[in-house]
């Protein structure tokens, strides 16, 4: 019977995963060029990172209340199917955008779908997530959700290589947008209590979230502020013309490969030492700066491949570790205050870095480090306090 179950519930992970694969390959392939695109249009580098940032902070702070709401009124499959179609939806009309304004409303509305199908989504996720073993769960589905990253910038680099703009670019991931809306409509009809997955044990219940978790959030905060969004690194490679039209879509897919690789590899090395793997992640992740905002295209690329395992070990262990601290019946909830705490930070640091960026490279690449380094002794201390429990 359990094993059973827990096929079930590999199944379970994988469906989500393919309808996080279609979901990015749409608007993971317009985030590769929309840093690039906005420059086009005028903007300059202090626009693209606060456009990259406020999308982030409108995004995730929504998820505050969206993570609320979603634990009173139990509809996480609702949510996020309404979250999911407003998420793809917006993408394909950057292709119509005349200015950078335009372009820059759109891309807050794409943050702003994806923040209202996270938090209900991970709360789906996390029940059959935690049957399998949390970091692998998480991973698994951070592997398939970065294929489509990668996928979604192939397609979009091919079409404006062959069509010469980028335009074209953002009007084919209309396909991905619907077929992964299909998949989640079925679904749901498959699976639709996928609470059913899991276990219930004590330390899975309660009244609030334990001090533990707020202390872990202080940690992530610092991590989020020192993680340079794609745009801004892609704005730097036209600019500066380290990277071509044609290849800055590549180094991305370059990324999200990355990404999915090390998702794997560090959920599964969490399920084994726990969040000290973190602090393993924290440290290669600080160094993609200097290669990346100071040297030539082949440190640069070494840089990429370092930025994108900082993302898969955040995007597999991040959420997996929030899942197994906090009571069941409040995972909607801390899903949603860790999302804008991750959010707000971000927002924070992108800001920073974009105004860094527009008087000293040098100032943005030190603040990156640093700051990110600053998570590793908070992360010790959650060690210590998990160690004790």
């Amino acid at each position: 019977m359990a094993q059973g179950r827990s096929k079930s519930a590999l199944k379970f992970v994988v469906m989500l995963g393919i309808v996080s694969l279609c979901a990015d390959a749409t608007y993971e392939g317009a985030r590769s060029i929309t840093g690039a695109y906005l420059g086009v249009l005028g903007a300059s580098g202090f626009v693209v990172g606060l456009v990259a940032g406020l999308g982030e902070l409108i995004g995730y702070c929504f998820r505050l209340y969206i993570g609320y709401l979603s634990d009173q009124t139990r509809k996480y499959w609702k949510i996020t199917t309404i979250g999911y179609a407003l998420n793809t939806a917006v993408v394909p009309l950057l292709a119509l955008a005349g200015s950078w304004q335009v372009a820059a409303f759109l891309m807050i509305g794409e943050r702003t779908g994806k923040a209202i199908r996270t938090p209900p989504r991970d709360v789906l996720l996390s029940h059959a997530a935690l049957r399998l073993g949390g970091g692998f769960g998480f991973g698994l589905h951070e592997a398939l959700d970065q294929i489509g990253a990668v996928m979604g910038p192939l397609a979009v680099a091919a079409i404006v290589y062959f069509q010469g703009g980028y335009r074209g670019g953002f009007a084919i991931l209309i396909v991905p947008a619907l077929v992964g809306l299909i998949v989640l409509l079925i679904g749901q009809r498959i699976y639709p209590n996928p609470r059913d997955f899991e276990h219930q044990t004590p330390e899975l219940t309660g009244k609030g979230l334990p001090l533990r978790f707020w202390i872990y959030l202080g940690a992530v905060a610092f991590m989020a502020a020192g993680f340079a969004d794609f745009p801004l690194i892609a704005y730097h490679f036209q600019t500066q013309a380290i990277a071509t039209d044609n290849t800055i879509p590549l180094l991305y897919s370059l990324a999200m490969g990355v990404d999915a690789i090390a998702a794997l590899v560090f959920g599964r090395l969490f399920d084994r030492v726990g969040i000290s793997i973190l602090m393993v992640a924290v440290v290669l992740s600080s160094l993609f700066a200097p290669l990346v905002f100071l040297s030539n295209i082949n440190l640069a690329v070494s840089g990429i491949v370092l930025w994108g395992t900082g993302m898969g070990a955040q995007e597999s262990i991040l959420k997996a570790a929030v899942a197994g601290m906090v009571p069941i019946e409040k995972r909607g909830s801390a899903f949603g205050i860790f999302n804008t705490g991750y959010g707000l930070s971000w927002f924070l640091g992108s800001a920073l870095m974009g105004v860094l960026y527009d008087r000293s490279i040098n100032a943005l690449v030190v603040f990156s480090v640093i700051i990110q380094l600053a998570a590793i002794p908070i992360l010790l201390l959650v060690n210590r306090r998990e160690q004790k429990n």
